[in-house]
């Protein structure tokens, strides 16, 4: 089932107005593609946060525009907790779309009890397919995933209609000896300590996307 977002439309701008809208339950947006004018929006902030808990791409909005739109971009706060801007793309729902999705890894592999561990190698996929087939995930079975044996983007199945726009080639996971593993963490662990430190980080400004 396809979330729904409701809408108003915008006409604030300016930081200490989306400070205001935020405070009050609302987040600003904003919608746009398909040649049409760009619109200005305001949406429930409860409603976009079931949206990304449901992992939904795909959103039907509804009040000052009734129409489908995918989620283009989610911009958060510093701390990851609240969403302050959202991106919106225009879509048919019969049009053939591009997007990457998250890989699920699913089941229990035999080589993990002959020794093994389970190491996930790439964690999303691109395909194609018509944006009312769009799934939220792309589930892996690795029931029959064999010690020091690995499963590629080929071994994943689509969903009707669906393509495969990845290298179907890409590996995603692996079985590997739990020893094998840990050296490789090991090796990992000795490269980034020989990494410059990183001192701070960048806020993003809430400006951005408030227009």
């Amino acid at each position: 089932m396809t979330d729904v977002l409701n809408t108003q439309k915008r006409e604030e701008t300016g930081t200490l107005r989306m400070r205001r809208l935020r405070k009050n339950g609302q987040v600003p947006a904003i919608l746009y593609g398909r040649g049409e004018d760009t619109i200005s929006l305001t949406i429930s902030a409860r409603d976009i946060e079931l949206a990304i808990q449901h992992g939904s791409l795909l959103v039907d909005l509804k009040g000052a525009v009734n129409e489908s739109a995918l989620i283009k971009d989610v911009q958060w706060d510093a701390f990851g907790s609240t969403v302050l801007h959202l991106d919106l793309n225009r879509v048919d729902a019969s049009e053939q779309i591009e997007v990457s999705l998250a890989i699920d890894l699913r089941g229990v592999a035999p080589g993990t009890k002959q020794g093994g561990t389970i190491k996930q190698l790439l964690h999303e996929v691109t395909i194609r397919c018509a944006a009312r087939d769009l799934p939220d995930k792309l589930e892996m079975n690795i029931n029959n995933l064999q010690l020091d044996e690995t499963m590629t983007l080929a071994d994943i199945i689509l969903p009707e209609g669906s393509v495969l726009v990845s290298d179907p080639e890409d590996q995603v996971v692996q079985c590997v000896e739990v020893d094998a593993a840990q050296e490789e963490e090991s090796e990992a662990g000795d490269e980034a300590m020989a990494e410059p430190e990183v001192i701070g980080r960048k806020q993003e400004e809430e400006e951005s996307g408030d227009e």
